[in-house]
């Protein structure tokens, strides 16, 4: 968690307070994510060990906290069935949904420019 004064946390907070599109990379940024949303977008309702298969190479302690993140920002529920063991399982929100055909073109447009970039190389 970061300082509440240090400069790096005002510049955020004036960036997401006066740009729709610096809030919303605030909200999905970061290495995980946009691949958590785009897992649920492909998959539907999964359960935490489900999500962490789709996204190798994330801890469980970090797709703990990206979890925590998203519920809190209202991008996913989290469902807890009384069971034993638990059964604990992730949906998008309604507003979850509404980001899937923004993250549908991400997706698209980052496939696009990935084979540009590797048959440039070549």
């Amino acid at each position: 968690m970061r300082k509440k004064n240090s400069t790096n946390w005002i510049n955020e907070k004036k960036i997401t307070a006066n740009c729709g599109m610096g809030y919303t990379l605030n909200l999905i940024g970061g290495r995980w994510k946009a691949g958590i949303l785009w897992a649920i977008v492909e998959k539907g309702t999964l359960r935490f060990s489900e999500i962490r298969d789709q996204l190798s190479g994330i801890s469980e302690r970090m797709l703990a906290k990206q979890l925590d993140e998203l519920e809190e920002d209202e991008l996913i529920n989290r469902i807890v069935y009384p069971e034993v063991p638990p059964r604990v399982e992730y949906e998008l929100t309604k507003l979850g949904v509404s980001m899937r055909p923004m993250l549908q073109q991400m997706s698209e447009w980052g496939e696009m420019h990935q084979k540009q970039t590797e048959e440039a190389a070549q």
